[in-house]
Formats: structure tokens, C-alpha cells, sequence
């Protein structure tokens, strides 16, 4: 078990700033799918992409170690008065076993706490 401080990464080394996180259930097949949205991304505003290995999963570490997630999709949504401002970057994940959500729970409660968010799921 290690101390390291929670972070995420597309490309390694280089940490992401999680800017919100949505949590779903799909009524049919029950599976868990969870939205990771970033206003920015680090590897791209500094070109790092090109410089740094793709993982080809996002990549979540903690003091629990290293979680290698490959997303199930990744939609880069832009704005702006050209529609080419960069606005957010969603990061869609599909989990379907109930130790890799709550290995991904533990995951969410550590970098909540380590950056000053909430992290929950709403009451029932």
C-alpha cells in the first residue's frame, strides 16, 4: 500500500483536474456507468500528447495503487462563438462487476477528500 496523493491521467504522468463526476445505472441491464467531465485537460493545453505515452486507459491512483480503466468512450464537447472552444471532456466508464465499483468508490472518496470536492452517491 502506498501514500501517494489520488490523481488521473490519460497520459502518464501527467494529472488531470476532475471537474465533476456523474453516477448511472442502466434500468435494463443494471450495469454502472460513470461520466468523469474535465473543463481542461493538461496533456493537451501543454502538447504533452506527443511527448508522453497514451495509456489507452485512464489511469486512477491512490494510496490502494493503480487502477487502469479503458473508457468506454471520451466526447470533447466544444462552444463558443466559433465552436471551437474546448468546454469540457466527458469520460464515459462502464462498470460491471461490484468490486470494481467499490475499488472505484474507495477510489472517488480518496481524491474527493484530497481536493477539497463531495463525493457521494444521492440518498434513495
Amino acid at each position: 500500500m502506498t501514500s501517494s496523493t489520488p490523481s488521473i491521467e490519460f497520459f502518464e504522468g501527467i494529472s488531470e483536474e476532475l471537474s465533476g463526476v456523474s453516477l448511472r445505472r442502466d434500468r435494463q441491464s443494471g450495469l454502472r456507468i460513470v461520466v468523469l467531465q474535465f473543463t481542461r485537460l493538461k496533456s493537451i493545453e501543454q502538447f504533452n500528447s506527443y511527448r508522453k505515452r497514451f495509456a489507452k486507459a485512464l489511469r486512477l491512483t491512490d494510496g490502494e495503487g493503480t487502477i487502469l480503466i479503458e473508457p468506454s468512450s471520451v466526447q470533447f464537447v466544444f462552444g463558443g462563438p466559433e465552436g471551437d472552444d474546448l468546454q469540457r471532456v466527458e469520460c464515459k466508464i462502464e462498470l460491471d462487476q461490484e468490486e470494481h465499483w467499490e475499488r472505484f468508490q474507495r477510489f472517488m472518496d480518496a481524491y474527493a477528500a484530497a481536493n477539497g470536492m463531495e463525493y457521494g452517491e444521492p440518498p434513495t
